[in-house]
């Protein structure tokens, strides 16, 4: 995949799709399953602080068998510790259980806490070369807006749930204008939403003879998305990877783009008593 990468605003290149370890909790799976997938081919491997497996993730990393220098490793700032010296704690905490020299990308978690203070201590930690690249995660476009507003440095990239049922296309054009790659968790509505037996991406599959997920994730990538892909599945592994083989035609983006249903696949977070009870939570994190 290395003549497909992408390249970020700053010049630094990013392969096309990512392999992400939610909810992985069990140290040893979570290890092998990483080791498995940059094996299969995988380069961009996604974690986070909250996630829990920084250290399972390191350890894949250091028995993988391929070059630090050829893997894309990122992980994320909480909400606890978004600040300007939380920043630097939890930098250097993930750092630690990961065992690397440098991050390739660092994004801020959630925009909440003192995001322009957590800002300021990530543009100090990519001009010393700790980071090659920063960014934000689940902004959307008025939270983004407001933040290149007041900041110098750009964020390289936003990651946003992203999939055939929450297409957020007004957001990618946005993203788009401002030289912002726009990366996807979620790409594959978590299973959920019935994707991998919608009729429509079934009928275009069966065209390519590739499977649902396939066309989902090529439908992304056409558009200029970066999926980050889960599955503890050797087979699925390959397969979610094996998407750069075939094109979707004008027509069929377009019957995927009426499968849009404006609307996240998992609860909304859009009101005074949804966000309370999220930011509770993210204070039982162990970081």
């Amino acid at each position: 995949m290395k003549n497909m990468e992408i390249t970020l605003n700053n010049g630094v290149k990013m392969p096309p799709i990512g392999y992400g370890v939610f909810r992985m909790t069990d140290p040893d799976e979570c290890e092998q399953a990483v080791v498995n997938a940059i094996q299969s081919g995988y380069r961009l491997i996604d974690t986070a602080a909250a996630y829990g497996n920084e250290e399972a993730v390191g350890r894949a990393i250091r028995r993988c068998g391929v070059k630090r220098e050829d893997l894309f490793v990122t992980t994320k700032l909480w909400i606890t510790d978004t600040s300007y010296e939380g920043a630097k704690r939890g930098f250097e905490r993930s750092m630690k259980k990961l065992g690397l020299d440098y991050l390739d990308l660092y994004l801020i978690h959630q925009p909440y806490n003192d995001l322009y203070g957590a800002w300021r201590a990530l543009e100090e930690l990519h001009l010393a070369g700790r980071i090659r690249a920063i960014g934000v995660d689940n902004f959307t476009s008025d939270r983004l807006s407001d933040f290149i507003f007041w900041n110098k440095v750009k964020p390289a990239v936003n990651m946003v749930e992203c999939n055939p049922f929450f297409q957020r296309e007004p957001e990618r054009a946005y993203m788009e204008q401002h030289d912002i790659l726009m990366q996807a968790w979620s790409p594959l509505a978590a299973g959920q939403t019935g994707l991998f037996e919608n009729e429509t991406l079934l009928s275009i599959a069966d065209s390519h003879h590739k499977s649902a997920a396939q066309v989902a994730l090529r439908w992304l990538t056409q558009r200029g998305i970066v999926p980050v892909v889960k599955s503890a599945n050797l087979q699925r592994m390959k397969q979610n990877l094996d998407i750069f083989d075939f094109t979707l035609t004008d027509d069929e983006m377009s019957m995927i783009s009426k499968l849009d249903t404006g609307h996240t696949c998992f609860a909304p977070r859009n009101d005074g008593p949804s966000m309370d009870e999220f930011l509770k939570k993210s204070l039982l994190y162990k970081l």
